[in-house]
């Protein structure tokens, strides 16, 4: 038991690594195509890759082959159209904030969705507890420390884009943890990457103008966002968390926060001042306190 579990964690620490250094992908690419046309290439191999996955898990799990027929088709469909959309404008908002906030701010600021998902828990009758309370003070002082660099309370662009994004992501793990109850998580995923590839190749038509060569420029940053951060460590995650404490597993995999400012630090020079490091200490703090258990 105790070989799986530092299997797992080592899995988990594996994706969280993939979707950290992905920012520093994200950030390249915007250097050759716009914000829609590398959404919508990304979410176009995530969901090719997927494909295989899906195949492959059907074969090794022929046991189950009979309780996979009853699974609702209507359903999987409704939730890869409503996972897809609130994935598409939560993934399109980051990619726009990454022209105007650096790698390592938008791991950060992203990484929220960890305290606003207990938040909007409230609409489902859920009160959050004192803890969450104090998680949510520390993580204000920690955005104050990280965003305001003037002093001021202004918010830059990229700041308030990332804030809304951090939301949509939000939205997502709710609308994911509904739909996943009654369909198969990897084909809701597989679906939901086809929908938002395909709204972001509308939004890419209407506000950009693509080219085949700059998508060839491109093609390092696309294939690594695509195929490990949206294809690879998503199955990484399937597979580490079973067996896992959902505690432990999700504090692993909020590591991508951290791993996004050190991958900025070292690949495009972007270096936190000591005020800015500060909040993401006191933020990644908060992230912490928000995902330990109450005391019964």
């Amino acid at each position: 038991m105790n070989k799986l579990q530092i299997r797992n964690s080592f899995i988990l620490f594996i994706a969280a690594f993939i979707w950290g250094t992905a920012f520093v992908a994200q950030s390249i690419g915007m250097d050759f195509i716009g914000p829609f046309t590398f959404s919508a290439a990304r979410s176009f191999r995530g969901s090719a890759i997927l494909v295989p996955c899906i195949w492959i898990l059907g074969k090794w799990q022929k046991v189950n082959e009979a309780e996979t027929e009853k699974e609702d088709q209507t359903e999987l469909l409704k939730g890869g159209i409503v996972c897809g959309t609130v994935l598409c404008i939560a993934c399109n908002l980051q990619q726009i904030a990454l022209l105007y906030a650096s790698v390592g701010k938008s791991g950060f600021l992203t990484a929220l969705y960890i305290v606003i998902v207990p938040i909007l828990g409230i609409f489902a009758g859920k009160k959050p507890g004192k803890k969450l309370c104090v998680a949510v003070i520390f993580a204000v002082v920690g955005l104050y420390l990280l965003c305001m660099k003037s002093g001021d309370f202004a918010f830059g662009p990229g700041d308030i884009l990332l804030l809304f994004c951090a939301f949509m992501f939000s939205l997502h793990i709710m609308v994911v943890d509904h739909f996943t109850q009654n369909v198969s998580g990897m084909k809701l995923s597989c679906l939901q990457f086809l929908v938002c590839g395909i709204f972001s190749s509308v939004a890419m038509l209407l506000f950009e103008q693509p080219s085949i060569s700059a998508l060839c420029t491109a093609w390092a940053p696309l294939l690594y966002t695509g195929v490990l951060s949206s294809g690879v460590a998503y199955t990484f995650q399937i597979i580490g968390q079973k067996g896992m404490n959902p505690v432990v597993a999700s504090l692993i995999m909020s590591l991508e926060s951290v791993i996004s400012a050190l991958a900025g630090w070292v690949v495009l020079g972007q270096i936190l001042s000591s005020r800015e490091l500060a909040g993401c200490i006191v933020m990644f703090a908060a992230i912490i306190l928000a995902q330990l258990p109450e005391k019964r």
